[in-house]
């Protein structure tokens, strides 16, 4: 069987960026095929679509940034 999954190097180790359905202790045999950076952009591009409420998070940013231009009023 052969899958092919993508992954990061992170301090000299192999990280997988998706799940692995492979059994513990399965000795395997990895392929390492680097990606060209212009590759990895345009995959990259569109990732979070779906993932976030645009209109929402506009909505977020404005109430936030109301909420923050109030001042509490000082009591001595």
């Amino acid at each position: 069987m052969a899958i092919e999954i993508r992954a990061k190097v992170s301090g000299g180790m192999i990280k997988p960026l998706e799940k692995l359905n492979l059994e513990d202790g399965r000795e395997i045999t990895i392929t390492i095929k680097e990606t060209p950076l212009e590759d990895r952009f345009e995959k990259a591009m569109g990732g979070w679509k779906g993932t976030i409420d645009c209109e929402q998070l506009i909505k977020d940013i404005y109430e936030g940034r109301r909420l923050s231009a109030r001042r509490p009023e000082v009591k001595l």
